[in-house]
């Protein structure tokens, strides 16, 4: 019974935290993705790579050693031939087999690179590659965190927008109220209060989209996230906090630009491919030892110990000396040092996009912010006339047509200014990400 029991409190503990919304600031919903976007993950798994990839290629200039061993069986025993002179049978051809039927051998052998100009651009490189894959991390990082952000402001705004239409359809509830009760006293006429109606099914059918607006914001940031979809979440940031936070800094640097970041690297792999080119004209010395046994049986009896094995020992070194390969280097080098330029045009084009770009995001950014401001005091002016004619009409003193217009007036002036947050947001965000300050240092 008492097992009972607290399985039942189990359960109900478990269905309780399941239905709890986790709460989320920008900077929690931010971190959170960072820990949990599988993007950010596949991306730390390619590091790993890159990193093993230098063992590997570390590994090249180390001993090789080998053992080998193996076991032949002539089904016909080679045949050699020799002049007969020398066996007393000149103008003749003598013909003899030599071995044996069986041939076994087993040893070992020790490869040792000494000098290989390839080998040490390889090495180089391997290790700068890490670095260039933790410059992709990064670059997943600063995606994943500008889609959170993106997502988490735009579900400020849902949310922001949905509680206006959901006052305005409580304001024009109570309004109708009161005007049914004018009609039911021959105040006003029954054309005032399907005029009315029509305002309240307007407002009805607004809110019902800016609920789902706010839903699929919240889908949204949740898949940005990597939370899972059928979780609840809560934000906990304070929509004009975030605006005024858009106003703070806009100082930075085009330079620290990931993607420019990306391209210098690409470069460097570029000229580290124009050195290990190069490297082909230099020679390559090796050593090498080798130690073997070899068995010869007309019998198979090669596992027979007691008889004769013939021990061969081998070591030396190995120098190639490249002379003429038919203009072959030479033109493949005069290919990577076109790449090296290429790489060089791109980063020069490039930054100048940057800079482009860098001006007229802040161009665009402070007319966003003056357009908010305008908006603003606009949809605050809309309100104003709007409050003012649904008192009048209350009292039957305001024509319902009007009323509508008026509605219609602060539903547009909202419309404008929510566009007017949502691209104050979107420009500094796309500002941040230039300057590569999505990513906290």
């Amino acid at each position: 019974m008492n097992g009972l029991k607290t399985l039942m409190i189990t359960v109900v503990l478990m269905v309780t935290q399941s239905t709890i919304a986790q709460n989320f600031s920008l900077f929690e919903a931010q971190s959170y993705a960072l820990e949990n976007a599988e993007q950010i993950k596949r991306s730390e798994l390619d590091l790993e790579s890159a990193k093993k990839q230098v063992v590997e290629t570390r590994a090249l200039g180390l001993p090789q050693i080998n053992a080998e061993s193996t076991i032949q069986q002539f089904l016909n025993i080679p045949t050699q031939v020799v002049d007969g002179a020398i066996m007393g049978q000149p103008g003749t051809v003598v013909e003899f087999r030599a071995g044996q039927k069986y041939n076994a051998s087993a040893g070992a052998s020790v490869n040792q690179l000494i000098f290989n100009g390839s080998y040490i651009i390889a090495l180089k490189v391997s290790r700068f590659y890490t670095e260039f894959v933790a410059t992709s991390i990064k670059k997943s990082q600063q995606d994943v965190l500008s889609n959170v952000t993106q997502a988490y402001q735009m579900a400020l705004v849902s949310a922001r927008n949905k509680a206006f239409v959901d006052t305005l359809v409580e304001l024009t509830e109570q309004l109708i109220n009161k005007q049914r009760e004018l009609y039911d006293v021959g105040f006003i006429t029954q054309e005032e209060v399907d005029q009315t109606e029509f305002s309240l099914l307007s407002a009805q059918a607004n809110l019902v989209i800016a609920q789902t607006t706010y839903d699929n914001a919240l889908i949204m940031l949740k898949m940005t996230m990597a939370y899972p979809i059928d979780g609840d979440i809560t934000l906990t940031e304070n929509l004009d906090n975030l605006l005024l936070e858009k106003e703070v800094d806009l100082s930075g640097s085009y330079e620290n630009n990931l993607e420019l970041d990306v391209l210098r690297k690409q470069r460097t792999i570029s000229e580290y491919d124009l050195k290990n080119i190069k490297m082909g004209n230099y020679p390559q010395l090796g050593a090498f030892f080798n130690h073997q046994y070899n068995a010869f049986r007309s019998e198979f009896n090669l596992f027979d110990f007691n008889e004769k094995w013939y021990p061969q020992t081998v070591v030396g070194i190995k120098l190639t000396i490249p002379i003429f390969a038919g203009g072959e280097r030479w033109a493949k080098i005069q290919k990577a040092k076109i790449v090296v330029k290429q790489d060089e045009l791109n980063i020069q084009e490039f930054q100048r996009s940057l800079a482009a770009q860098e001006i007229q995001i802040k161009n665009e950014l402070r007319s966003a912010r003056t357009n908010l401001q305008l908006q603003k005091k606009n949809i605050d002016l809309a309100r104003k006339i709007h409050d003012n004619s649904m008192i009048m009409a209350e009292i039957g003193k305001e024509n319902s047509i009007i009323v509508t217009q008026k509605y219609n007036q602060l539903v547009q002036a909202q419309t404008s200014y929510v566009n007017a947050m949502v691209e104050v947001f979107n420009k500094k965000l796309e500002l941040d990400k230039l300057y590569n300050q999505l990513i906290r240092k």
